[in-house]
Protein backbone atom coordinates (compact mmCIF):
# COMPACT_ATOMS: atom_id res chain seq x y z
CA UNK A 1 0.00 0.00 0.00
CA UNK A 2 2.72 2.51 0.98
CA UNK A 3 4.93 1.19 -1.82
CA UNK A 4 2.17 1.80 -4.39
CA UNK A 5 1.65 5.31 -3.06
CA UNK A 6 5.36 6.14 -3.29
CA UNK A 7 5.60 4.64 -6.78
CA UNK A 8 2.75 6.83 -7.98
CA UNK A 9 4.24 9.96 -6.32
CA UNK A 10 7.97 9.67 -7.00
CA UNK A 11 8.51 13.41 -7.52
CA UNK A 12 7.05 14.14 -4.10
CA UNK A 13 9.11 11.30 -2.59
CA UNK A 14 12.39 12.81 -3.87
CA UNK A 15 11.41 16.30 -2.69
CA UNK A 16 10.50 14.95 0.76
CA UNK A 17 13.74 12.94 0.92
CA UNK A 18 15.67 16.09 0.01
CA UNK A 19 14.07 18.11 2.80
CA UNK A 20 14.60 15.28 5.31
CA UNK A 21 18.30 15.06 4.38
CA UNK A 22 18.68 18.85 4.66
CA UNK A 23 16.95 18.83 8.05
CA UNK A 24 19.19 16.01 9.28
CA UNK A 25 22.27 17.91 8.12
CA UNK A 26 21.19 21.16 9.75
CA UNK A 27 19.57 19.95 12.96
CA UNK A 28 21.40 16.77 13.85
CA UNK A 29 24.79 17.09 12.19
CA UNK A 30 25.23 20.87 12.40
CA UNK A 31 26.63 21.13 8.86
CA UNK A 32 29.64 19.00 9.82
CA UNK A 33 29.16 16.44 7.05
CA UNK A 34 28.64 18.32 3.83
CA UNK A 35 27.77 15.04 2.03
CA UNK A 36 24.25 15.03 3.46
CA UNK A 37 23.78 18.64 2.37
CA UNK A 38 24.72 17.84 -1.23
CA UNK A 39 22.63 14.64 -1.26
CA UNK A 40 19.62 16.59 0.02
CA UNK A 41 20.06 19.22 -2.68
CA UNK A 42 20.45 16.47 -5.29
CA UNK A 43 17.24 14.78 -4.13
CA UNK A 44 15.39 18.11 -4.21
CA UNK A 45 16.62 18.81 -7.74
CA UNK A 46 15.59 15.31 -8.84
CA UNK A 47 12.10 15.77 -7.42
CA UNK A 48 11.72 19.16 -9.09
CA UNK A 49 12.88 17.78 -12.45
CA UNK A 50 10.29 15.00 -12.16
CA UNK A 51 7.60 17.46 -11.07
CA UNK A 52 8.03 19.68 -14.15
CA UNK A 53 8.22 16.67 -16.48
CA UNK A 54 11.86 16.91 -17.53
CA UNK A 55 12.65 13.54 -15.93
CA UNK A 56 10.52 10.37 -16.10
CA UNK A 57 9.03 9.24 -12.80
CA UNK A 58 10.91 5.95 -12.50
CA UNK A 59 13.20 4.63 -9.80
CA UNK A 60 16.11 4.22 -12.21
CA UNK A 61 15.83 7.80 -13.44
CA UNK A 62 15.44 9.09 -9.87
CA UNK A 63 18.44 7.26 -8.45
CA UNK A 64 20.62 8.16 -11.43
CA UNK A 65 19.53 11.80 -11.37
CA UNK A 66 20.02 12.08 -7.62
CA UNK A 67 23.53 10.63 -7.84
CA UNK A 68 24.57 12.74 -10.81
CA UNK A 69 23.05 15.96 -9.45
CA UNK A 70 24.66 15.35 -6.04
CA UNK A 71 28.06 15.04 -7.75
CA UNK A 72 27.52 18.09 -9.95
CA UNK A 73 26.22 20.25 -7.11
CA UNK A 74 29.12 19.29 -4.88
CA UNK A 75 31.60 20.13 -7.64
CA UNK A 76 29.91 23.48 -8.32
CA UNK A 77 29.37 24.52 -4.69
CA UNK A 78 32.58 23.22 -3.09
CA UNK A 79 34.72 26.33 -3.71
CA UNK A 80 32.02 28.91 -2.83
CA UNK A 81 31.23 27.10 0.42
CA UNK A 82 34.92 26.83 1.21
CA UNK A 83 35.31 30.60 0.72
CA UNK A 84 32.49 31.19 3.21
CA UNK A 85 34.56 29.46 5.88
CA UNK A 86 37.37 31.98 5.66
CA UNK A 87 40.87 31.76 4.33
CA UNK A 88 42.91 30.91 7.38
CA UNK A 89 42.77 29.86 10.96
CA UNK A 90 40.66 31.97 13.26
CA UNK A 91 42.53 34.77 14.96
CA UNK A 92 42.96 34.29 18.66
CA UNK A 93 41.01 36.84 20.61
CA UNK A 94 43.38 38.16 23.25
CA UNK A 95 40.88 40.57 24.73
CA UNK A 96 39.55 39.79 28.17
CA UNK A 97 38.23 41.68 31.15
CA UNK A 98 40.81 39.80 33.21
CA UNK A 99 43.81 41.35 31.43
CA UNK A 100 45.23 43.96 33.76
CA UNK A 101 43.97 42.18 36.86
CA UNK A 102 46.50 42.48 39.68
CA UNK A 103 46.98 40.00 42.52
CA UNK A 104 49.72 38.71 44.80
CA UNK A 105 51.26 35.31 44.07
CA UNK A 106 51.18 32.91 47.04
CA UNK A 107 54.28 30.92 46.09
CA UNK A 108 57.37 31.52 44.00
CA UNK A 109 56.98 30.74 40.29
CA UNK A 110 59.53 30.26 37.55
CA UNK A 111 59.29 29.63 33.84
CA UNK A 112 59.61 25.90 34.52
CA UNK A 113 57.45 25.78 37.66
CA UNK A 114 54.11 27.59 37.31
CA UNK A 115 52.00 28.49 40.29
CA UNK A 116 48.30 28.46 41.15
CA UNK A 117 45.81 31.02 42.36
CA UNK A 118 42.11 30.99 43.09
CA UNK A 119 40.07 33.75 41.50
CA UNK A 120 36.29 34.00 41.21
CA UNK A 121 35.82 30.42 42.40
CA UNK A 122 38.18 28.97 39.79
CA UNK A 123 41.66 27.54 40.32
CA UNK A 124 43.93 29.22 37.76
CA UNK A 125 47.35 28.08 36.67
CA UNK A 126 49.77 31.04 36.79
CA UNK A 127 52.67 31.20 34.30
CA UNK A 128 55.25 33.89 33.69
CA UNK A 129 54.55 35.64 30.40
CA UNK A 130 57.34 34.60 27.98
CA UNK A 131 57.45 38.13 26.52
CA UNK A 132 58.09 39.73 29.93
CA UNK A 133 61.73 38.65 30.11
CA UNK A 134 61.28 37.61 33.74
CA UNK A 135 62.70 34.26 34.86
CA UNK A 136 61.35 34.09 38.42
CA UNK A 137 58.73 35.78 40.59
CA UNK A 138 59.07 35.51 44.37
CA UNK A 139 56.19 34.65 46.69
CA UNK A 140 54.27 37.72 47.85
CA UNK A 141 55.06 39.69 44.67
CA UNK A 142 52.22 41.67 43.07
CA UNK A 143 51.70 40.61 39.43
CA UNK A 144 49.55 41.77 36.52
CA UNK A 145 47.70 39.44 34.15
CA UNK A 146 48.95 40.00 30.58
CA UNK A 147 47.00 37.25 28.77
CA UNK A 148 44.35 34.68 29.56
CA UNK A 149 43.67 31.18 28.28
CA UNK A 150 41.38 28.50 29.65
CA UNK A 151 42.13 28.41 33.41
CA UNK A 152 45.53 30.01 32.76
CA UNK A 153 46.85 33.44 33.69
CA UNK A 154 50.08 34.65 32.09
CA UNK A 155 51.55 37.31 34.32
CA UNK A 156 54.37 39.81 34.64
CA UNK A 157 55.41 42.24 37.31
CA UNK A 158 54.02 45.78 37.04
Amino acid sequence: MIGNYINSHLAEFWITLGFVLLAVEALLLGFTTIVTLFAGLGALLTGLLMLVGLLPETWLAGIASCGISTGLLSAMLWKPLQRLQGSGPARKDSSSDLIGLQFTVDSAITRLKPGRTRYSGIDWKVEIDPESGIEEIAAGTRVTVTSVDVALFRVSTP
